[in-house]
């Protein structure tokens, strides 16, 4: 059991590492906590009102945070500095969500929109209108291409991440949609708060994937490790979240779309007749 907040606490999320757990309250802060000694290891504080939603990136050094104040901030969770601030929505700000690869925000609010931010320098990206009441969660595709929100309006929405297009809506629940979330092979899952589960297939692909800076690619599903490239071909990779790269080195794709994955080598092996000698 934690304690230390002095109001309700209306948000909390593990770390990538589940090493630590962040959790936002009315009392206006953000708090980093041991997940195994419970201590406190960081207090955020700058939002002006009850901060509404918390979520870690991907790497675990940045946390960010919705508020009441209609502001969305990053932290930076290793020093407790507030590090943005993000400014553009009309009202309470009630979800936020790291992209996979780190280097996007999305935040819904009471506003009726979704907006799109760049982490690193704070600037909007996209602005999705189409809810036309508020908007109570949000969350990534694990490729970072499309972005799904559940509303007041008792609908799911889909928005393309990188053109800020509408690309599905489904009216199925009879009272508010509560929380969304993507399923890690790309089925869109949406949870009411008084209503029945419902999922849809999404048009994601079955596995993407992120790099890390010596050069192993991961799993944007489960983490683990697919293979590993040349800092040459690296840096000038396309991932799936790129649309172009201009590079007088060339660029290099790759694509798992036929491969056979697995954590043994009997479920990515597949035996081949053995070819007939001549006689």
């Amino acid at each position: 059991e934690f304690q230390g907040h002095t109001s309700g606490v209306t948000s909390v999320a593990f770390s990538p590492d589940g090493t630590q757990i962040v959790s936002g309250s009315d009392d206006n802060s953000v708090q980093l906590l041991n997940a195994l000694t419970g201590k406190q290891v960081q207090e955020f504080q700058g939002h002006t009102s009850g901060v509404t939603s918390v979520a870690f990136s991907p790497d675990g050094t940045q946390i960010v945070s919705g508020s009441h104040d209609k502001s969305v901030r990053v932290w930076n969770a290793l020093t407790g500095k507030q590090v943005q601030e993000f400014q553009g929505h009309t009202s309470r700000v009630t979800s936020v969500a790291f992209s996979p690869d780190g280097t996007q925000i999305v935040s819904g609010s009471d506003d009726n929109s979704v907006q799109l931010w760049n982490a690193l320098t704070g600037k909007q990206v996209q602005k999705f209108q189409g809810h036309t009441s508020w908007v109570d969660s949000v969350a990534f595709s694990p490729d970072g291409t499309q972005i799904v929100s559940g509303s007041g309006d008792k609908s799911i929405r889909v928005w393309n991440a990188l053109i800020g297009k509408q690309v599905q809506e489904n009216q199925g629940h009879t009272s508010k949609v509560a929380s969304v979330a993507f399923l890690s092979k790309g089925t869109l899952n949406g949870t009411p708060s008084k209503d029945l589960l419902f999922q849809q297939q999404s048009q994601i692909i079955d596995l993407s994937w992120y790099s890390t800076l010596d050069g192993w690619i991961l799993s944007s599903s489960n983490h683990n490790n697919l293979m590993w490239v040349p800092h040459r071909i690296l840096k000038v990779l396309c991932h799936p979240f790129n649309t172009l790269i201009i590079s007088q080195y060339g660029s290099f794709s790759l694509d798992f779309s036929q491969s056979k994955l697995g954590t043994k080598w009997t479920e990515c092996y597949t035996p081949q007749d053995s070819p007939k000698r001549n006689k």
